[in-house]
Parts: structure tokens; C-alpha cells; sequence
């Protein structure tokens, strides 16, 4: 007997997987299911299972304890590396309420009897299905969301963020020079964008120079061009970004890295609203709007004279700070979102989804890096994932490591050790996870994910060898 489909519940959107060797058990599961709307997959044992899993990632899965080939705690371990945000449910002849708490705190949505009561089974499925529905709604609801936090390319809904939208539509129609602050990897070009698209002069160009790319010598030249054999190497005109951008915005990044000589140069471009070319006499007039960007305190620049006051005042008419990820807790799951869209489109892939455990790490990320860091992580992980699905293996190992470097943080040394023969790598991972699985009771679901690993790699570090000791509470007390 193969794995195979239920006839005629092929478009339902939510799957379930009964694995058992008794077809005569199979039939009456299905036929108990049957009201409900739900695709039905079935395999007689464990290998043919785990096939179904990783082909069809049924979103609910009934499994038989005792199988051919396996044991249904194993399948179940299996399955959940593959989709650990699938609901298992294991069935046994030999029920008890211990077993059946011991089972539930090892990860699985429920435990059954055989043979399995008709009520209580199609009750569980029905509070599953909810579940998986409700995960639906919220990922319909926070791509509606996600629309509506769109503000020029940049997302936000936090009221960090909204105050930094309202700021912007404010200041874009008036102002001449403003200076854009906050850390790396904030966004500080798409704020700039964003004061000129909401500008009166949106249409005319956008011309960008960072300043912490430019050679000291060819600064002037840069900003203000040169003409033919003005310097060696000069062998055309050349027109600077002022000239370029005259009538729109001029960005300049980093603003904090400009040399001294040319703040003063700069200074008279937002004075007199004229640039003079390198090796020319004449003066030529240029209407241009000015966003300056800079991740130091200019401030403190100003009073250590390494940046000039007269500038800074000119500069700072209007100041629009933007706020780290630390501070936008409300942002990130939409920032995640936006992402992994953009990324999909951008690799032609369709990752989809991230798993709970996932999505639970990088919301407790700190992203010192911010919005970019946050890309580098993204983009990474869409190339990573298998199938339509992002799970922390997928993240780079700076991130997976997070989880275990946090729980490490907690644990206190043991000073009674002190003067002790060293202990060896396996013994002292081991103690660690044992130290992370008091922590969460005993809970080893918990305990995996927050160390970023799946169960079967809990159970063999717990036993301390590549295979489950028969002592293992799970393998014990499911018999």
C-alpha cells in the first residue's frame, strides 16, 4: 500500500497525514475527517511518511506509534526539523494521562488512544484547523498592513516611524538644506528621497554624492566640475553634482567625512547659491535643495572644530533624526515581510513563509546593523531556504548563534569546579542544554527552539551519543 491523496479533497488548503501500517485504521481516521475540509494524505509507514513530508508539508499529521520500519516519535522529530510549525499528533494502543502530558511537553499537539474516540479527534482537528486559519488572517492582515506602511520605501507603522512621515511631508514642500541623522544602516538615502519625491521639484534630478568615497584631491571637482586642462588628467569638461541637479536635490551622504577646505566651499554654494568650476574664472548660478546625512554627532564635530559651525547651522535649519530598530519593535515583523518579498521577486523564488521559531529569534534581535543588516540577513536567508520556507537554518551563523549566546549569558559559572580537571566539549554542551532545558521546565519543544536546533538533536545531546538512550523520558514513557 503507497502514500496517497483522498479522492476529491484535492484543493482543500489544509492537509493532514495519517501514518499507519493498519489500512482498516487509515479508512475509519478518513472517514471520521470527512466532514470537515481538509486535503487527507496516508503512508503505511515511516519512510513513505517522511516523503509525503517533505513533498506535500501537510500541516497536520496523525502518527502511529508502533510502525514497520520506525517508531512514531522518531517520524515525528524528523518531521518537525522539515516543519516545525506543523501540528504532529501521535496514537497509541497503550494510553495513559502521564504519557500523554510527557508527549504534549515534548512537542506534540496531542496524543491519542486507539482506537481513537471519533469526537475528541474531529474536536482536535477543528481547533488545529482554527489555528492554521487564524495564521492565514494574520498574514492577509499584515500584508494589507504592510501597503499601508509603505511611505516612499519606507515601512514603519511604530510612532517613531510615523512621526518621521508626518515630519516629512511637512518640511518637503519648504525647505532648502536639511541634515538627515541617525545610525548606519537606518535609511538615511530613502529619507532623502522621500523630502524630495514630496517636493515641488520631484520631477527635476536627484543627484547623490557620498562623501566618504571621494579622494581628498578630487572633492572640489565632484562637487563643482572642472574644465578641460585644469588639472593633469582633466582632458574634458566636467559638470559637478550642483550643476547637474540645478533646479532639484542635491544629496550629500556623510556629510560629516567633508574636508575642511571644502565645508567653507560648500558653505558659499548654500550662501551665494553659485558654484565656480575648477580652472574657471566664472561663477555660475544654480537653484538647488540640499540633504545632507551624517551617523556622527556634529555637534561634538563643531566643538572639537573639526566641522565648521556656520555650516552646521546652515545645514541644520531642518533637522530630521531617524531612529534605530531598537526602537521600533512594532516595525520589524512588517520590515521581515517587506524583505522577503523583495528578495523573492528579486532572486524569482517564492519563499513565502518563515517559520514561528524563526520569526520568534529575529524579533528578539537587536539588529545593531539596522534596516541593512536586516537585508543582509533577508536576502541571505532566501537564497538559503528550501521550498517556499525560511526556518533558522537558513540564517547566517552570526544570527543562528543568538539563541544559544543569549541563553549562554544566563548560565552562571559553577565556582565549586574551580581546580577541577577541564571538562570536555561534549560534557560541557551538555550540561549547558541541560541547564537551558531546566530553564523551560523540562520542556524540550521550548528548549530546542531556543537554542536554534531541532529535538532530535536535543535528544542526542541530552543522551550525550549519536542515538537516544533508552532511558530517554519520551521513548520510555510512549510505549
Amino acid at each position: 500500500m503507497m502514500g496517497g491523496l483522498t479522492p476529491g479533497m484535492a484543493t482543500s488548503r489544509f492537509s493532514i497525514l495519517i501514518i499507519d501500517d493498519d489500512p482498516l485504521a487509515i479508512d475509519i481516521v478518513k472517514a471520521v475527517l470527512s466532514p470537515l475540509d481538509l486535503r487527507v494524505l496516508s503512508a503505511p509507514d515511516g519512510e513513505t511518511g517522511l516523503s509525503l513530508i517533505r513533498a506535500e508539508r501537510p500541516h497536520i499529521m496523525l502518527v502511529d506509534y508502533k510502525l514497520p520500519d520506525t517508531d512514531g516519535m522518531a517520524v515525528i522529530e524528523t518531521a518537525l526539523d522539515i516543519d516545525p510549525d506543523a501540528y504532529p499528533m501521535l496514537m497509541t494502543a497503550h494510553y495513559s494521562v502521564e504519557n500523554a502530558v510527557r508527549a504534549i511537553q515534548n512537542g506534540l499537539s496531542d496524543y491519542f488512544e486507539k482506537p481513537i474516540a471519533p469526537e475528541r479527534l474531529i474536536e482536535r482537528v477543528k481547533v488545529i484547523v482554527g489555528e492554521l486559519q487564524e495564521r492565514e488572517a494574520s498574514a492577509r492582515l499584515e500584508s494589507e498592513l504592510l501597503q499601508a506602511a509603505n511611505f516612499e520605501g519606507l515601512i514603519g507603522r511604530s510612532p517613531e516611524m510615523l512621526t518621521l512621515f508626518s515630519k516629512i511631508r511637512h518640511v518637503a514642500p519648504h525647505f532648502r538644506t536639511a541634515l538627515i541623522t541617525g545610525p548606519t544602516g537606518t535609511g538615511k538615502e530613502l529619507v532623502a528621497h522621500a523630502l524630495h519625491s514630496q517636493s515641488p521639484v520631484s520631477r527635476s534630478p536627484f543627484a547623490v554624492l557620498n562623501c566618504s568615497a571621494v579622494v581628498e584631491t578630487l572633492f572640489e571637482s565632484e562637487l563643482f566640475g572642472h574644465v578641460k586642462g585644469s588639472f593633469t588628467g582633466a582632458t574634458q569638461d566636467k559638470v559637478g553634482v550642483f550643476e547637474y541637479a540645478n533646479g532639484g536635490t542635491v544629496f550629500l551622504d556623510e556629510i560629516g567625512e567633508l574636508p575642511l577646505a571644502m565645508q567653507a566651499k560648500l558653505l558659499r554654494v548654500l550662501q551665494q547659491q553659485e558654484v565656480q568650476r575648477v580652472g574657471s574664472p566664472v561663477p555660475r548660478k544654480v537653484n538647488v535643495r540640499i540633504v545632507a546625512a551624517t551617523n556622527r554627532d556634529l555637534r561634538e564635530m563643531v566643538k572639537q572644530r573639526a566641522f565648521r559651525e556656520d555650516l552646521f547651522y546652515r545645514l541644520s535649519m531642518v533637522e530630521v533624526k531617524i531612529p534605530p530598530v531598537s526602537r521600533r519593535g512594532e516595525d520589524v515583523p512588517l520590515l521581515l515581510r517587506y524583505l522577503m518579498d523583495k528578495f523573492s521577486k528579486l532572486y524569482g523564488r517564492e519563499v513565502t513563509k518563515m517559520t514561528l521559531r524563526c520569526q520568534q529569534l529575529l524579533h528578539g534581535y537587536e539588529w545593531p546593523g539596522n534596516v541593512r543588516e536586516m537585508e543582509n540577513v533577508i536576502g541571505s536567508a532566501c537564497m538559503m531556504a528550501q521550498g517556499n520556507l525560511i526556518d533558522i537554518a537558513d540564517l547566517p551563523e552570526e544570527i543562528r548563534s543568538r539563541g544559544m549566546g543569549q541563553a549562554a549569558a544566563d548560565v552562571s559559572v559553577d565556582k565549586s569546579t574551580e581546580g577541577m580537571p577541564p571538562l570536555t566539549l561534549a560534557e560541557m554542551e551538555r550540561r549547558y542544554v541541560m541547564q537551558v532545558l531546566e530553564r523551560f521546565h523540562g520542556n524540550k519543544a521550548k528548549a530546542a527552539e531556543a537554542l536554534g536546533i531541532g529535538r532530535a538533536t536535543l535528544y542526542r545531546l541530552i543522551s550525550g551519543s549519536k542515538q537516544r538512550e533508552p532511558e530517554d523520558p519520551v521513548s520510555v514513557a510512549i510505549q
